[in-house]
């Protein structure tokens, strides 16, 4: 079955490994017949900073609401980045702190002291390049570091989530590495 597929790159920089998995879902996506929507986050015009906290929700810029229209259009979101210091690029970061606001991810009801999910029925996959040291390194000594996007924003928001991480991306040769870009490609095919 065909679905409507976002691909949001959250590295900084597309000519990354990041940048190549990216590309690798992307196109067999593409070529099993999904409707895809591409989104670098280089290539996005927005402050990154939230200089009021939620106290004062700031105008989204032109890039921000259109992002949040991919997110409303799309069945499936697949997301690529790195781990850097056991977390997101500081870039994404802002992103998700500028358009994953109340009244388009979620609402607090005052009233029944719950969220609304507002992006329900939707999956996504979240995959993480890490780049010296291996994840289950990574995790062993400093917990899990997919925690925040997978349950913290996008489940929050009541998108059903799945993570993939790869690594140690600079100690492994190409043939490692293009065994990883199959994976991934397999993945997009399935829009998985």
């Amino acid at each position: 079955m065909s679905k409507k597929v976002l691909i949001l790159l959250g590295h900084p920089d597309a000519e990354t490994y990041s940048g190549a998995m990216a590309t690798a879902y992307e196109t067999s996506s593409r070529n099993a017949g999904h409707e895809v929507r591409r989104v670098n986050l280089g290539e996005l015009s927005f402050d990154p900073i939230l200089h009021k906290g939620y106290k004062v929700i700031q105008e989204l810029e032109p890039d921000l609401l259109q992002l949040q229209e991919s997110f409303r259009w799309a069945d499936h979101i697949a997301l690529f980045y790195p781990n850097w210091w056991n977390t997101m690029p500081a870039l994404l970061k802002g992103l998700f702190d500028r358009f994953w606001i109340p009244g388009f991810a979620f609402n607090f009801n005052k009233q029944t002291k719950k969220i609304e999910q507002h992006l329900k029925g939707k999956s996504a996959r979240v995959v993480v390049t890490a780049g010296t040291i291996s994840p289950l390194k990574t995790w062993w000594r400093y917990g899990d570091f997919t925690n925040e996007i997978q349950h913290g924003i996008l489940e929050f928001a009541g998108i059903k989530t799945k993570v993939s991480v790869y690594g140690p991306c600079e100690k492994v040769d190409e043939a490692c590495r293009d065994k990883w870009l199959q994976e991934v490609a397999k993945l997009g095919e399935k829009a998985s």
